[in-house]
Formats: structure tokens, C-alpha cells, sequence
């Protein structure tokens, strides 16, 4: 699913070397996948009014339900929090 979400937000960015993705498995029918992209780079993948997140985060559903689990993903900025 890591891959998936990856390739999507890669092809979406200007600077695909700056999208990185973690994946976390808080439990056994949880997956968390964390996405960073560049301050530049996260309005695209965010989408106008967050229309391109909410697909994201649609597909990742899916994916994760035929695989009977639960499946979330956070999108930040990879620049530090000041």
C-alpha cells in the first residue's frame, strides 16, 4: 500500500525525491502511512479543497478493505515546525 500511495503522490510533485513516505503498524488491522513532501510540493498533493487527498485516501481504503484492514494517511510538509 506504501508503494501505491508513493507512486501516486510522485507523479503529482514537482520534486519527487522529496516525497517520503513511513509506514507504522499501530495494530494488526491498522496501517498508518505518514507522507511528507516538499513546503512547495504539498498543496499538490493536498489538491483545491483537498479533493486530490480525499481520493488518495479513498484508494487507500480499498486497497486496505480486501485486505480486511483499516488503513489512515497523514500528509505533511517536510519542512520543521518552528
Amino acid at each position: 500500500m506504501k508503494e501505491f500511495i508513493e507512486y501516486i503522490a510522485k507523479q503529482l510533485v514537482d520534486v519527487p525525491e522529496n516525497v517520503v513516505l513511513e509506514e507504522t503498524v499501530p495494530n494488526e488491522k491498522t496501517i498508518e502511512i505518514t507522507l511528507r513532501a516538499g513546503a512547495n510540493d504539498v498543496g499538490r498533493v493536498i489538491g483545491k479543497q483537498g479533493k486530490t487527498a480525499l481520493a488518495m485516501r479513498t484508494l487507500l481504503t480499498a486497497v486496505a478493505a480486501k485486505k480486511g484492514k483499516r488503513a489512515i494517511l497523514k500528509i505533511y510538509d517536510s519542512e520543521p515546525v518552528v
